[in-house]
């Protein structure tokens, strides 16, 4: 069973995995994180509220949360066909994985800005500092470690998320996993794939937990 061809196939599985998750994670960062910090910002006790807008952002993310993902997956199919001009494979799975994470992201990013101390805060408005400065030297180096660890947290969920594309062909572990151990019941590959899939999550908080322990040392 484990010949070279299935080894490779393993091993493009691995390639797949992480280049769907890291790709989405960073796109969807750039959605996601600031619209966290908008969220933040003009909420009724930011630093610069605006409920309106508050409230029309936090409908969208909240609705686009309440997608299950495997839904949010097969209904963007046109969209996706659209966009990549295919509905199987990594770059076609990047773009739901994209959608379902951006909302998610900015949820993390907006508790993480809340938990910032609000007398910090109220010492830079004393001070005179502009919204943006607010934002850039206050609130986002503050936060910095628990941001961290809700990336980590975000990672780890597209990682499932990745997973469950091997549905509809998304290619990576889950699709490996999803076509040998569901589908033809070879348990042995469906296993050694649900392996890695932990290898990578514990690789990942590791990091995370690394890097948050060097921040933090920093700030303080």
């Amino acid at each position: 069973m484990w010949n070279e061809t299935v080894l490779k196939m393993v091993g493009v599985g691995i390639l797949e995995t992480l280049y769907m998750v890291f790709l989405s994670s960073f796109v969807a960062y750039l959605i996601g994180l600031p619209l966290g910090v908008v969220l933040v910002v003009t909420d009724k006790d930011g630093i610069a509220p605006c409920p309106m807008l508050n409230k029309i952002l936090g409908i969208i993310v909240n609705f686009i949360r309440s997608i299950p993902f495997i839904i949010l997956l097969v209904s963007i199919m046109p969209f996706t066909r659209f966009l990549i001009g295919t509905t199987i494979g990594p770059n076609a799975v990047v773009v739901p994985l994209i959608l379902a994470s951006a909302p998610y992201i900015a949820r993390l990013v907006e508790s993480s800005l809340k938990e910032v101390d609000q007398g910090v805060i109220e010492a830079a408005q004393s001070m005179g500092a502009t919204t943006s400065q607010i934002i850039w030297k206050v609130l986002l180096p503050e936060a910095k470690p628990s941001l961290i660890i809700g990336s980590v947290i975000a990672i780890t969920t597209i990682l499932g998320y990745s997973a469950m594309a091997g549905f509809v062909g998304g290619g990576g572990l889950g699709d490996i996993a999803i076509r040998y151990g569901y589908y033809r019941k070879e348990t042995d590959i469906a296993l050694i794939t649900v392996v890695l899939m932990v290898i990578i999550v514990q690789g990942i908080q590791e990091l995370g937990a690394r890097w948050m322990k060097h921040t933090d040392k920093k700030l303080h």
